[in-house]
């Protein structure tokens, strides 16, 4: 029968000494075990070094290699005999790489003391090239003497095929743009008149300019004939930009051609294209635009009766031949295409010899001009009228056209220019 509370057979009583014999053994193999484990330590660094995931390189102050790592050797397909002590940097350097490293990679590195991120190729053993990014710092004993240079070299053979993928996509992005802009400017002048029509007796000049070759404008003019005597203007800016705002153009001059041929009186123009406009975009995308729609009637005296009605659109300008010039409003004109029964308000004004009416679109006026970027205005274009007045429709276009040059960024909208005006007797245009 077993009694209980004693030893357990085959192990050492409480306080025989075995304890002291295993923290003995315990202190030898810690001490082995720290030993080992500083040889890891010294073999780790070793190999961290030969094999790392980036190159290495120690030059002397000349260039001449002193040290590399495997893994640039790898890289470069050479023998560390072939390279240590017999090669310098440079010769590991394409034609072009030792260019860069004598007139600004070395100067600069003695200079600094460091110099990062340089992007460099490597002439590889089998003749290839190795696209690299390389760090480069001064080693300098403690009182500052320069004594080595250490290199660390990244491959980027990855990073050039990613910039080559970038610089791909970039130049396919060009063409592709390049395309629409050729593709906008073509639709551009379906959507503007060939040629304005000649009226005996009247000088006419136009401009458009686009303020974007990205995006298809929404600005249209015309002139053309009616009936014998009688020719048909108009101007005018649909709301938006890009195929949307195209499309509501070419809608916009057609139908005011047609409406005119049915019935000429302005007004009644531009509420068929109100009419239109109401018919075709409804619900979630309303389209809408502003026009200023024209007669003109030669009166038998050598001057025109114009007779404008006007939709939302700014005033056309009027320059008289004594020197003075003027808005001609056509107040409570309403947009074309919001509401159903829109109401357009009319005005009219004959036009003697030396007198020039311009139409506009607001992208005149809401440019921006250097260098403040202040807002152009109704107030300057008038006063720009006045300091032209007298003038011709010729000369009013291009002195505008080289105000627009000026607005540089400042011109965000497309602009068109409408200019008629009854030439002085004797003067070319005169009939």
């Amino acid at each position: 029968m077993c009694e209980t509370g004693g030893p357990a057979a085959g192990l050492p009583e409480s306080g025989s000494g075995g304890g002291a014999q295993d923290g003995e053994a315990d202190r030898k193999s810690g001490g082995s075990g720290s030993a080992l484990f500083a040889s890891l330590l010294e073999d780790s660094a070793e190999d961290l070094y030969e094999n790392a995931p980036c190159g290495y390189l120690s030059t002397l102050l000349d260039g001449q290699i002193a040290k590399i790592n495997g893994t640039l050797l790898g890289w470069l397909g050479h023998r560390r005999e072939d390279l240590v002590e017999r090669r310098r940097f440079a010769d590991l350097l394409t034609v072009g790489g030792r260019l860069y490293h004598e007139t600004h990679f070395a100067p600069l590195l003695r200079m600094q003391g460091e110099i990062s991120g340089i992007a460099l190729e490597l002439k590889a053993a089998d003749g290839s090239r190795l696209p690299v990014l390389v760090t480069s710092t001064v080693k300098k004993s403690a009182d500052g003497q320069p004594l080595l240079i250490r290199t660390t070299v990244f491959d980027a053979r990855d990073r050039r095929a990613y910039e080559t993928e970038l610089l791909r996509a970039r130049r396919e992005s060009d063409l592709e743009r390049e395309r629409l802009q050729r593709l906008n400017a073509t639709l551009q002048r379906t959507l503007l008149p060939p040629a304005l029509a000649p009226v005996p007796g009247l000088d006419v000049s136009a401009y458009y300019r686009i303020a974007s070759a990205d995006l298809v404008g929404g600005d249209f003019y015309d002139l053309f004939g009616l009936t014998p005597g009688t020719w048909g203007l108009f101007l005018g800016d649909v709301c938006g930009k890009g195929a949307a705002a195209a499309a509501v153009t070419s809608l916009a001059r057609y139908t005011l051609r047609a409406a005119a041929v049915y019935d000429p009186v302005p007004t009644a123009v531009l509420a068929n294209l109100n009419t239109v406009l109401n018919q075709e975009y409804q619900g979630h995308d309303p389209r809408f635009c502003t026009a200023v729609f024209g007669l003109l009637t030669p009166d038998g005296d050598g001057g025109f009766e114009v007779t404008l009605a006007g939709g939302g659109h700014p005033p056309a300008l009027l320059m008289r031949a004594d020197g003075s010039a003027d808005y001609l409003p056509t107040p409570g004109g309403q947009l074309i295409g919001v509401i159903p029964d829109a109401h357009f308000a009319t005005t009219r004004v004959r036009l003697e010899a030396g007198d020039t009416l311009l139409l506009y679109t607001d992208g005149l006026t809401e440019a921006r001009t250097p260098p403040d970027g202040e807002r152009f205005g109704d107030d300057a274009l008038l006063g720009l009228g006045r300091e032209l007045a007298p003038t011709t429709a010729a000369a009013a276009v291009a002195h505008l056209t080289g105000l627009l040059d000026t607005f540089g960024e400042g011109l965000d909208d497309d602009t068109a220019l409408l200019a008629i005006g009854v030439p002085l007797p004797g003067t070319e245009g005169a009939r």
